[in-house]
């Protein structure tokens, strides 16, 4: 066992780890975060996807280990108690969660996406979200929020 620090959703954190743990483990066994799924368990799917110091990962390919000292933000971290984020609203508006299992990777593939590119092309947006797998909504709904929540981002600044 080994303890390690991160920062987890604005807060520093300690737990003890095994050296085998996944990143995916630590935050939904260790922290309780159940909004990160476990999909496939080879990063094919971003059900299991975080941000990892700004990065979008697969917390299933991220030992837990190599996220000492790091900043880590779940589904959880996104917006506040009283106002969610403008990507997660924007999911809402245009319908675009059905079942929910990929909803947390797909609105974290998107964060990272307009973080980088707060004015995507639908090209690049599928290109953003193409780590992903959703089978209820197909993808033009989503592509809709993700551009719904450019348009809303840029109207506010």
């Amino acid at each position: 066992m080994k303890t390690i620090n991160m920062k987890i959703n604005g807060s520093m954190r300690q737990i003890e780890i095994d050296e085998n743990d996944r990143l995916l483990d630590v935050i939904r066994e260790g922290f309780h975060l159940t909004g990160t799924k476990e999909g496939c368990g080879e990063g094919e799917c971003g059900v299991c996807s975080v941000l990892l110091d700004g990065k979008l990962v697969n917390s299933c390919m991220i030992m837990a280990f190599q996220a000492e000292d790091s900043e880590v933000i779940t589904i959880e971290g996104l917006g506040e108690d009283e106002r969610i984020d403008p990507i997660q609203q924007a999911f809402i508006d245009t319908g675009a969660v059905q079942c929910g299992f990929c909803t947390p990777g797909m609105v974290l593939s998107a964060k990272a996406l307009l973080m980088k590119n707060p004015s995507p092309s639908k090209q690049e947006i599928r290109r953003g979200i193409s780590g992903n797998l959703c089978r209820c909504t197909g993808y033009e709904k989503i592509v809709e929020a993700v551009e719904l929540a450019s348009k809303r981002m840029m109207d506010t600044n």
